[in-house]
């Protein structure tokens, strides 16, 4: 359970991080926590590694679930677009970290490891 809640944390940081980014484009102080987040964000990701979570399910999460959130608050906070041909791009990315996540677990059950 602990590997999961800093892998929600590591999303969570790099997303606020890449907003921040954006903001920071109008008032620069934004900059602290875009730097703040990307480092609190790849030290979360790092300790998801160390917790055992594997690279290829981790990282696709984090990277897939970070596409999803940008996209929908960059259109609440910021007025960009999100376009259905967008909406299906993100469902794919999902669809495909859930193909790796799956694939994981089938490996993991082949080969007879605990999760």
């Amino acid at each position: 359970m602990r590997k999961w809640s800093l892998l929600v944390s590591a999303i969570l940081l790099e997303v606020t991080a890449t907003l921040s980014m954006r903001a920071a484009l109008d008032h620069p102080a934004w900059y602290v926590l875009m730097v703040a987040g990307y480092l609190g964000a790849f030290t979360a990701l790092g300790l998801v590694l160390r917790e055992g979570m594997a690279l290829g399910v981790a990282y696709g999460i984090w990277g897939a679930a970070g596409v999803a959130l940008t996209a929908l608050l960059a259109r609440v906070f910021f007025g960009d677009a999100l376009t259905l041909v967008m909406g299906a791009g993100i469902a794919l990315v999902i669809a495909g970290v859930l193909c790796v996540e799956l694939g994981q677990n089938a490996h993991r059950v082949r080969e007879g490891s605990p999760s």
